[in-house]
């Protein structure tokens, strides 16, 4: 029974459900407004036009009345005649009363010679400058026009003219009845159009779901393609970017694993492979028993660089790092940086120059803009020549400081320049091992300068020189 509930309501607050009621309200509430526009102009239309003309025969006969001295106690067969006619092809009723209120003349022959008191007559002889006075009384409506002598300017009688509306009801009904088959055929048309409508517009929500669905499942390769309204494709091409996104991370992810694997597997494979050459040979001199495990000193040294490095990852991934921000001088941490690295560089006869434009102070985590600096810095020295230079610039304005780094080095390749950030990356991978590098250095560079809300920028040109430009604020937003 709950489960009957539970597809009941989430029926009702479908989308489908709901576009479809406020499509069917839009095109029915108008629809029934319509019928009643219609059936209630066309019943005053037709009252209206059967009124006008009697009030037409009724200025008729008033002449008559005038002209023959009807009121005056002449008989006239043209005005009983011409009533007589009047009533019968109206199927009604004609009264022609004097000004003393006698009745003069009856179609029905009822109340000939009696007085008849009633407000419309009344109003009549008063004055009122209003000639039809309409009042239901059921199946007949009635007219009252005064009849007014040309020569003395007044109303010398009036006409009551009391006519059946039966025959017009009837009209009504049956126009009414035609109205209500156009209408309803129409509203049923409208129906259709409202479902068909609600499921065009939903149909491209059910695509989407059904795709997030086969995601969830794992399925990578769900590509959608939706076509029509502006809004749908926008949809489709957010969600294909989305799945790029995921599809790229997911890469990304198992190319992690694979370069981890490899990286690890490489020292350890050359430690099994050095320490198995010492187990099989017996009685090898003792120079080689040192070059053996200086090797496999060089290749733990390797796989502790690599952990290192991939530990400093984590702690610096941007939804597990806790920023420890400090204000600090820029210039004294470029300054030990420098001092740091001054024998790296030595050894190959590379120049380091540091320019400082003003003393800058922000609000950094020390140590994990240290990092960053270091790589960046430690690069430049590494894939450099030898006799070469780095040159590191300091600079900043009222919301940022800027470190550049400007080496003289092979520089990158202007197709690779965009790979560099990446995980193991390496644009020269014999040359890294031979430097010792792991390819996590500028992806942890990255890293470290996105936490500080700010931005790395590089500019090479192969065999010319790189140039790395970093921009921190002065004031860390967390």
């Amino acid at each position: 029974m709950k489960s009957v509930w539970g597809n009941l309501l989430y029926n009702l607050r479908s989308m489908h459900f709901q576009v479809f009621c406020i499509l069917l309200c839009v095109g029915l509430i108008p629809i029934i407004f319509l019928f009643r526009v219609i059936t209630n102009t066309y019943d005053t239309q037709m009252i209206s036009q059967r009124t006008d003309e009697l009030q037409s025969y009724g200025t008729v006969v008033s002449n008559l009345v005038v002209s023959t001295g009807y009121l005056s106690g002449h008989t006239s067969s043209e005005v009983d005649s011409e009533t007589e006619e009047i009533a019968n092809i109206y199927q009604g009723r004609i009264i022609i009363v004097d000004k003393d209120l006698r009745i003069l003349r009856d179609t029905y022959g009822l109340e000939e010679d009696k007085t008849l008191i009633s407000t419309e007559v009344v109003k009549c002889f008063g004055g009122n400058s209003e000639k039809k006075y309409v009042n239901d009384l059921g199946e007949y409506m009635q007219l009252t026009m005064p009849i007014v002598d040309p020569q003395l300017d007044e109303v010398c009688g009036v006409i009551v003219i009391s006519y059946s509306v039966k025959n017009l009801e009837n009209i009504s009904h049956k126009v009414s009845h035609r109205v209500l088959f156009l209408l309803l055929g129409i509203a049923l048309i409208i129906i259709i159009l409202s479902f068909v409508c609600s499921l065009i517009l939903t149909t491209p929500l059910k695509k989407v779901t059904d795709s997030i669905n086969d995601i969830s499942k794992g399925d990578m390769d769900i590509k959608l393609d939706m076509h029509g309204y502006s809004e749908l494709v926008k949809i489709s091409e957010s969600f294909n970017q989305m799945i790029d996104v995921i599809r790229k991370q997911e890469n990304s992810r198992q190319e992690f694993v694979s370069n981890v694997s490899h990286e690890l597997k490489t020292p350890l494979a050359s430690m099994k492979v050095l320490s198995d050459s010492l187990l099989m040979q017996e009685g090898m001199p003792e120079e080689i028993y040192r070059e053996f495990l200086g090797d496999i000193t060089t290749e733990i040294e390797r796989m502790t660089q690599i952990i290192n490095d991939l530990l400093s990852m984590v702690k610096l991934d941007k939804d597990n790092a806790v920023m420890q921000v400090t204000n600090i001088s820029i210039n004294e941490l470029l300054e030990q940086l420098l001092k740091r690295l001054k024998p790296i560089a030595a050894k190959r006869n590379i120049e380091l120059v540091f320019e400082s434009y003003r003393p800058v102070m922000a609000d950094v985590d020390e140590v994990k803009i240290s990092i960053a600096l270091n790589n960046i810095i430690e690069n430049a020295i590494k894939y450099n020549y030898d006799d070469g230079w780095v040159r590191v610039t300091l600079n900043a304005d009222h919301k940022f400081f800027f470190v550049t780094v400007q080496d003289s080095g092979v520089g990158i390749p202007e197709d690779l320049q965009d790979s560099v950030f990446e995980r193991f990356y390496r644009v020269d991978k014999a040359r890294s091992r031979e430097t010792g590098g792991t390819g996590l250095g500028l992806a942890i560079t990255k890293n470290a300068v996105l936490l500080h809300r700010g931005s790395i920028k590089l500019y090479s040109k192969e065999k010319e020189g790189t140039t790395f430009t970093v921009r921190i604020p002065l004031n860390y937003i967390p």
